[in-house]
């Protein structure tokens, strides 16, 4: 092809693309490219297909691995032993919760304790009822804290009340109980 000859068939494309209109050379270029789409991806599907067609290369017994033996029951139960907190220091743990009230900004009244003992686990428990008042989300923060700080507790009820709808303030009565192991409670595994 010679220059006129080019320049001749570069002239008559342009005027078969303005007839045509951009939707149609739109068209034509997403057709092309999906054909190229497609003559990229057709080899690699096939070497994808021929190697899954290969066997999995078998291994010995041996070269697995094994899971550990679960725990025994003594083991259990000395690691459960082993969350709980000492009831010596359940006071400490009251200390702890009026330190993350006042953190919070809440208003903590005096509290109720009880406290039991069960003999067949030997476990101690201390519940704690606490009236606070406060914003909502300081209260709700306030209960996570103090799980967080006693992985021993167990929170029992959150009950809210509100006087008016107005009132920012919420007040609260919230019940934990505390699960605690004697000094001299000792399992062996």
């Amino acid at each position: 092809m010679n220059g006129a000859q080019l320049s001749a068939f570069a002239l008559s494309a342009r005027l078969a693309l303005a007839r045509a209109g951009a939707p149609a050379c739109a068209a034509v270029l997403l057709c092309v490219a999906g054909a190229a789409g497609w003559a990229w991806l057709l080899p690699q599907r096939a070497a994808q297909v021929a190697q899954s067609a290969q066997p999995l290369p078998t291994s010995t017994p041996a070269a697995l691995v094994s899971a550990p033996p679960p725990p025994t029951a003594d083991q259990n139960l000395a690691a459960f032993y082993d969350v709980l907190g000492e009831q010596r220091y359940a006071e400490q743990q009251v200390k702890v919760l009026f330190g993350l009230a006042a953190k919070a900004n809440l208003a903590l009244s005096q509290g109720e304790y009880k406290s039991a003992y069960d003999k067949a686990s030997r476990v101690s428990t201390y519940q704690i009822v606490l009236p606070v008042k406060g914003p909502y989300a300081a209260i709700w923060q306030f209960t996570l804290q103090a799980l967080r700080a006693m992985p021993f507790a167990a929170l029992d009820e959150v009950s809210f009340r509100r006087d008016a709808i107005t009132d920012p303030a919420v007040e609260a009565r919230i019940r934990f109980t505390l699960y605690l192991k004697d000094a001299q409670t000792v399992v062996q595994p």
